[in-house]
């Protein structure tokens, strides 16, 4: 089965040796987003509710870009630098998903690129 890169500006670029997304078939592999706002290159906000949203902002225009969107997302793993917020991304991840809501992981971990408080990477399964 062949592999498709998905790359779209309406997301940061990638900082390191990966693409934004590769499909495969009717799978789209999506890399970790971190709130980064494209067209800078640079962190939205020190403000963790701020980051959430650019990080649902980003992963969405992933979706997009490959022919999707956050609806047809089936796992997404959420990594965190404080738990404690997981609560402010449970309210954002509302306006973002509808019921099913896909999988999900909720990971704390040390630190992130760039100094971000998240990152969201998932799996997304397109229509045929």
């Amino acid at each position: 089965m062949s592999k498709s890169v998905i790359h779209t500006d309406r997301a940061p670029q990638a900082i390191g040796t990966y693409s934004q997304a590769v499909k495969s078939g009717t799978t789209v592999y999506l890399s970790g987003q971190i709130p980064l706002v494209p067209e800078t290159m640079e962190m939205v906000s020190d403000d963790f509710k701020a980051q959430a949203i650019q990080v649902f902002e980003n992963v969405t225009a992933v979706c997009e870009a490959a022919g999707g969107n956050t609806h047809d997302l089936v796992k997404v793993n959420i990594f965190l630098t404080d738990l404690s917020n997981f609560a402010t991304v449970n309210e954002i991840m509302s306006q973002y998903f509808k019921q099913p809501y896909p999988a999900r992981a909720a990971i704390g971990v040390k630190e992130l690129p760039k100094g971000a408080q998240i990152e969201i990477d998932g799996i997304m399964e397109l229509p045929e």
